[in-house]
């Protein structure tokens, strides 16, 4: 397993964005395992967070891209962040653009922040995670109707590796209705596996975890 997968399973206990306990999700599911992006607050998280997508997307999806996309309002900062990460580690300039909630109509007028979007364009999607493919339902169309843009992936934090509307992960759902590969820093099955080999989880979350999977685990 990559080390950069590894170093975020630490990262996000350390940040305490990875909680474990009781906790209900907007689908109304009953988990034993939160992941709450809005805990990384601070300058050197949001360095690590962002180095940490920055390898995951070009290890999945390569460098050969435009810009960054990150949707209203948690991606705003991960675009941000994650573009400029791309030109430490790896010297590619890439653009950032994010999609406002409310049209503008003065000054920076438009549905966008950031960079505006040009035909041709080839475009990776950013989120925190996704767990019912809502955020792609709103913002997919928004972004291909600026521009004649290729969307070349979606990258989120942490795949939860449960079903969405149907028997698959949310995000094998948004590859196929969209038509363009997703991918994430790390799965939750890779989080148990990194977990287990380091003694970093008692028997009764682990059996509460395994329960989950067996009624909420997508098929792929």
């Amino acid at each position: 397993m990559e080390q950069y997968k590894k170093d975020f399973v630490h990262f996000m206990l350390k940040c305490e964005a990875l909680k474990f306990g009781d906790f209900t999700l907007k689908s109304g599911r009953k988990s034993p395992f939160f992941m709450n992006a809005g805990a990384y607050v601070t300058g050197s998280q949001l360095h690590d967070l962002a180095c940490a997508y920055a390898k995951a997307i070009n290890d999945n999806f390569g460098l050969d891209f435009d810009v960054l996309f990150g949707p209203a309002y948690k991606g705003i900062p991960l675009a941000v962040a994650t573009a400029m990460a791309i030109s430490e580690l790896y010297g590619k300039e890439v653009r950032y653009c994010s999609n406002r909630k409310e049209v503008k109509d003065h000054g920076d007028t438009g549905i966008l922040l950031g960079s505006k979007l040009k035909d041709g364009d080839r475009v990776i999607m950013i989120e925190d995670v996704t767990t019912s493919g809502k955020s792609m339902e709103e913002t997919v169309p928004i972004v291909r109707a600026q521009a004649n843009v290729e969307i070349k992936g979606l990258v989120v934090s942490l795949n939860r590796n449960e079903k969405g509307t149907g028997e698959k992960t949310a995000l094998k759902e948004i590859a196929e209705l969209y038509g363009f590969p997703t991918d994430a820093i790390v799965s939750m099955p890779e989080v148990v596996e990194i977990m287990k080999e380091e003694n970093l989880l008692d028997d009764e979350i682990l059996g509460r975890i395994q329960a989950y999977y067996a009624e909420y685990g997508a098929k792929e």
